[in-house]
């Protein structure tokens, strides 16, 4: 894989990785890039094709899951989703950095790759914070908001696997977890400003 190092961030739900990442993109515009992910579910009004998702049949994405096309898969809700290397590697293209936001499944998937990635994990200061978050946001009903608590608990200890992760962030001050990201980021931000200017 060519061009500069990518960054997979995990963690649960609520523990704060979409505010990290606004504020990293509005710091370091176009540094970052999202690489698309393939799903095999029907696209949503306003969902464009290569853009929001890489739209594909099942039999389309298996195929290219069996000839090792795929950095990780998973299936929810009778649908599959995925990365592609091929994802990455147009971002890399762009010589921008790829933001990997990805479940700790697809982080042990990636661990058999040759992706060789900054891995991430953001963490709420506990599973009360993260459930008072949640709540706060008015978007769950009740069932999907037990749903992501019991998959926040899996996700916590499951990251607590030594070496899994180059940094854990526990996200209790914004401000604090944000240097830290920053922190860790820094090396690959200069090195992509760096050839930018070559």
């Amino acid at each position: 894989m060519q061009g500069p190092r990518p960054v997979v961030l995990s963690g649960p739900s609520g523990a704060g990785k979409s505010t990290l990442l606004k504020k990293l993109l509005k710091d370091y515009e176009n540094i970052f890039g999202f690489s698309v992910s393939h799903t095999t579910r029907q696209p949503r009004p306003g969902e464009v094709n290569g853009k929001d998702y890489h739209f594909v049949t099942r039999e389309e994405m298996q195929k290219e899951i069996d000839a090792g096309e795929f950095i990780e898969h998973a299936e929810f809700s009778g649908n599959m989703y995925g990365t592609s290397k091929g994802a990455v590697q147009a971002v890399q293209a762009q010589n921008q950095i790829c933001i990997l936001d990805i479940d700790i499944q697809g982080v042990k998937n990636i661990k058999r790759t040759d992706l060789n990635p900054i891995y991430i994990s953001v963490q709420p200061p506990s599973i009360d914070i993260l459930e008072k978050r949640l709540r706060d946001r008015k978007t769950e009903t009740e069932e999907s908001l037990l749903k992501r608590l019991t998959a926040a608990r899996v996700d916590l200890e499951l990251s607590k696997e030594p070496g899994l992760f180059d940094l854990v962030i526990i996200n209790d001050d914004l401000e604090k977890a944000y240097s830290e990201l920053k922190e860790i980021l820094l090396e690959e931000i200069k090195k992509t400003q760096e050839s930018r200017k070559s």
